[in-house]
C-alpha cells in the first residue's frame, strides 16, 4: 500500500480573473489530504492548462474561476482535453458559479461545480470517490 501513487491534482486559474486566495488554500488543503497537488499561478488559458496536465500526468484538473467567465474556459478545457485524446481525467470547478450555471457545466464535462464555503475534505472526498486511477 506504501507504494501506491498519490492522486495528482492540477490546480489552475484560467482567464483573466487575479484573484487566487481560493485556489492556494484549496492547494494546501489537498495537500494535506494526501495529494500532490501543482499550481499553474494566475491567468492560464485553457490550451496551457491541458498542456501541463498531460505533462504532469495528473489525475485532475481543478478549475477556480471568479471572474465570470466560467461557462466559456470550463468547457474548453474539457475540449482541449478530448483533441488531445484525454478522455479519463476528472475536471472540477469552483469559484463564483451562479447555481443556474452548474447543470450547463456538468452536461459540458465538469464532473462537479464547489462554491464557497465547500469544505476542503468534502472535495478530497469527491476527488477520492470519481478519480479514475491511473
Amino acid at each position: 500500500m506504501a507504494d501506491e501513487r498519490r492522486i495528482r491534482v492540477l490546480m489552475a486559474k484560467p482567464g483573466l480573473d487575479g484573484h487566487d486566495r481560493g485556489a492556494r488554500v484549496l492547494t494546501l488543503g489537498l495537500r494535506d489530504e494526501g495529494m500532490e497537488v501543482i499550481y499553474t499561478g494566475l491567468r492560464q488559458t485553457p490550451e496551457k492548462i491541458v498542456q501541463a496536465a498531460i505533462q504532469e500526468d495528473v489525475d485532475v484538473v481543478g478549475l477556480s474561476c471568479l471572474s465570470g467567465a466560467h461557462r466559456y474556459l470550463f468547457p474548453e478545457v474539457v475540449e482541449q482535453l478530448k483533441a488531445n485524446g484525454v478522455e479519463d481525467m476528472l475536471v472540477i470547478g469552483g469559484g463564483i458559479i451562479p447555481k443556474e450555471d452548474i447543470a450547463f457545466l456538468e452536461e459540458k464535462g465538469v464532473g462537479a461545480i464547489f462554491g464557497p464555503g465547500t469544505s476542503i475534505k468534502e472535495i478530497a472526498n469527491y476527488i477520492r470517490e470519481n478519480t479514475k486511477r491511473k
